[in-house]
């Protein structure tokens, strides 16, 4: 199999109008995440949903930020629209999303590279917590102007 290195990039496109740029990891499908089915299995996709929103982070954040602030998901809704394969490059695309309250929501998609067919989307509510009481925390203001607030 052709190896595919992963690969985060900065997205210029912006469909569901996040303040800050959107973000992509590019991967090839791995053997071990095909399954009986001859297809990526549905869990892989949450996976690479989860993934992509801790590399955004980290892409955005210090590790004080990191060391002050973590986030729980709260709510995953993943629709599922044509299968990934063996060899398939996919293209993991996320974008920050309205908070209302504590809940952040962060928006992905996930594409084959070869022919740009979107094969599934996720909405993820995700809640900032204090890194050391574990409780919930409104974040600091230049990490809620991440989330439009």
């Amino acid at each position: 199999m052709k190896s595919h290195p992963s690969a985060s990039l900065p997205l210029t496109d912006n469909p569901f109008a996040s303040p800050i740029a959107g973000f992509m990891h590019r991967r090839g499908v791995q053997p071990e995440e095909i399954d009986e089915l001859e297809h990526v299995n549905n869990v892989c996709y949450l996976a690479w949903v989860n993934d992509v929103a801790i590399a955004h982070w980290n892409s955005l954040t210090s590790v004080a930020d990191r060391a002050r602030l973590v986030w729980v998901a709260l709510r995953h809704e993943i629709d599922y629209r044509a299968e990934a394969l063996a060899n398939d490059v996919v293209l993991v695309k996320t974008w920050t999303g309205r908070a209302v309250g504590l809940r952040y929501r962060r928006h992905t998609q996930i594409v084959r590279e070869h022919d740009n067919m979107l094969l599934a989307e996720a909405l993820t509510l995700w809640c900032p917590m204090d890194a050391k009481s574990r409780r919930p925390a409104r974040p600091a203001p230049e990490i809620a102007a991440l989330f439009g607030r």
